[in-house]
């Protein structure tokens, strides 16, 4: 994805307020609906997702606090965000290390039917967002980032699933498990970029 001037009018546009405000809630509650599917059938990549889900609803309740702040204290804001991207991928990791000691496979349907689902909200929650992308300040950009990310992370879920059923594999589900921590690893280091050049710009208006 290109990147480009740090601030814009989209981070300041109060129509980007109800829609980041629209996400959080959806990401709230599906992060329920996931939580409790990943942990009655032992999913390491439900796991990760169902917090990647609450970190989202954190992340866009922060975004909507920050959008009427000064583009400086937006960019420290931002550089928060770049660490809180960081959470999903460390619970996966840590569900996958205790998977270890029980290297059994989830239920394939259930895995497979919650990916969906969630493919279905985050789809939702990136098509809200998508017209508010090309602001590029680390606000807009950690909001569409997210909900893009998430998407692809529920595909390579439903294939986890799909190739579960057909080899009773636990390995399917940890791979992606790990693959959505390597994500939000990247699009963190992404949103501390854009945070950077914000503060930068900050400097040269001061």
């Amino acid at each position: 994805m290109p990147r480009g001037p740090p601030v814009t009018v989209s981070d300041t546009d109060p129509a980007l307020r109800d829609t980041v405000g629209c996400v959080a809630l959806l990401n709230l509650g599906y992060f329920g609906v996931e939580a409790a599917v990943a942990v009655a059938i032992g999913s390491v990549a439900l796991v990760a997702d169902s917090v990647d889900f609450l970190e989202d609803a954190a992340l866009n309740l922060l975004i909507v606090a920050g959008l009427g702040w000064r583009p400086a204290a937006r960019a420290r804001l931002g550089t928060v965000m770049a660490g809180i991207l960081l959470l999903p991928g460390l619970a996966a990791l840590w569900t996958a290390w205790q998977k270890i000691g029980a290297f059994a496979a989830p239920a394939p349907v259930p895995l497979t039917l919650t990916g969906l689902g969630a493919l279905a909200v985050n789809l939702a929650c990136a098509m809200m967002l998508a017209r508010h992308r090309e602001g590029r300040g680390s606000l807009t950009r950690a909001a569409f980032l997210s909900a893009r990310n998430d998407a692809v992370a529920n595909v390579a879920i439903v294939a986890a699933g799909l190739v579960t059923a057909a080899t009773v594999s636990p390995w399917p589900d940890l791979v992606v498990g790990l693959g959505i921590a390597a994500m939000n690893a990247d699009a963190a280091r992404d949103i501390w970029q854009a945070a950077a050049a914000e503060r930068r710009a900050a400097r040269d208006a001061a």
